[in-house]
């Protein structure tokens, strides 16, 4: 088997096509053959490559760890993709406040001011800049703040302070419905291009990931192609989906939907409603029609309503959570494509306005690039 290697290595790297190898899939070779010669193969490359072994070896050694770094690294933590998604907002913010106070610059009202810029460039919002500034202000006055650094601690420790006074009730710490029979009913709901039916899809995933059964409802029968979209996520992930044909109405889906897990006796069903402007009364309407028809199968559904919200919209996401807030009681928001804007501070926005946590944070197109929102690490992300 060494031989084999040998001639990879000759093959290929010696001829300036080593990149053939990452066509190679190993992982096959390596399942086949880890109950046989793989270990002792292996130990037997380190001690060529560590002794006495030739160029040739040594080179065919490496050659082997470079086909198994094609596992890559692991994969990031929940907190590393949060870190990660909030990066441009932390260009805005807190490489504004660096040079804000650069040189040991002291603390100042006129500094102050450059400040509330910021802050409100990143759409943190008025009450909750005023709120941050009138703290600050309050530390100047008893001499409390020294320098930069103390000041982005103030600054974080207000910002975690707003995030965790809002609901933060989990959605998964129920898996029964109030009264405590059948599965827990989650509606998610927001405009169109927000993210809703791939949000879906992953908070199927991660329920699914802690071992409960879903079953996913497609009741946005207005829109083209919608129904096929969730066919496609719930295929990836293995579950089941209840439908009807396009243009059909979306409470006698619910209804469906809501009997069928009810039956199968699913953990939890994750409604898909239609895409709606906030401000079209019509459609708010029809959304409480399907509540109802939900409540009437599975007393007290829908158990949460999650609202899917585009963070590059900045403040006009604060008008539609505000909205469907006040038509459908939002219970929890899910933040999509923060990643992709320097205005992540919508989040402080959203918490301190409506009281709303942030349940989970969409940090890519993968089915497991969603993870639960953390105040204090989103508060670190943003200044360390």
């Amino acid at each position: 088997m060494f031989q084999f290697f040998s001639f990879l290595f000759h093959s290929f790297i010696s001829t300036g096509r080593h990149n053939f190898l990452l066509k190679l899939n190993p992982c096959s070779w390596f399942r086949a053959n880890k109950r046989r010669r793989w270990p002792p193969l292996r130990a037997a490359l380190i001690q060529r490559a560590s002794a006495s072994a030739t160029i040739s070896e040594r080179a065919t050694f490496l050659a082997l760890n470079r086909m198994i770094s094609l596992f890559g690294p692991p994969e990031p933590t929940l907190l590393d993709k949060l870190k990660t998604s909030v990066s441009k907002t932390k260009s805005v913010l807190s490489e504004t406040v660096d040079t804000i106070f650069q040189g040991e610059r002291r603390i100042s009202p006129a500094l102050l001011k450059e400040l509330e810029t910021a802050l409100l460039s990143a759409d943190l919002g008025v009450t909750p800049t005023r709120e941050i500034l009138d703290a600050l202000r309050e530390k100047m006055d008893r001499n409390a703040l020294a320098n930069g650094e103390e000041l982005k601690r103030e600054i974080k420790a207000h910002i975690v302070r707003i995030l965790t006074e809002s609901r933060s009730v989990n959605v998964f710490q129920e898996r029964a419905s109030l009264n405590g029979h059948g599965p827990r009913v989650i509606f998610v709901v927001g405009v169109n291009g927000a993210g809703k039916t791939t949000s879906i899809g992953k908070l199927a995933n991660r329920l699914k990931q802690e071992g409960l059964s879903v079953v996913l409802c497609a009741a946005d029968t207005f829109r083209a192609a919608a129904i096929e979209q969730l066919e496609i996520w719930a295929q990836r992930n293995g579950i089941e989906v209840i439908k009807q044909k396009f243009g059909s109405d979306p409470a006698a889906v619910v209804y469906d939907a809501m009997a069928a897990a009810k039956a199968r006796g699913a953990d939890a069903v994750i409604v898909d409603t239609a895409g709606r402007l906030h401000t079209k009364s019509n459609l708010m309407i029809e959304l409480e029609k399907m509540k109802r028809t939900a409540a009437k199968v599975i007393p007290g559904a829908p158990h949460d309503v999650l609202l899917v919200l585009d963070a590059t919209t900045g403040q006009n996401g604060l008008a539609q959570a505000r909205q469907f807030t006040n038509s459908v009681g939002v219970t929890g928001i899910i933040l999509t494509k923060l990643d992709g804007t320097a205005k992540g501070g919508i989040v402080v926005a959203i918490a301190r306005e409506l009281r709303l946590p942030i349940r989970f944070v969409g940090t890519g197109e993968q089915i497991n690039d969603m993870v639960p929102f953390d105040a204090q690490t989103y508060a670190d992300s943003l200044f360390n």
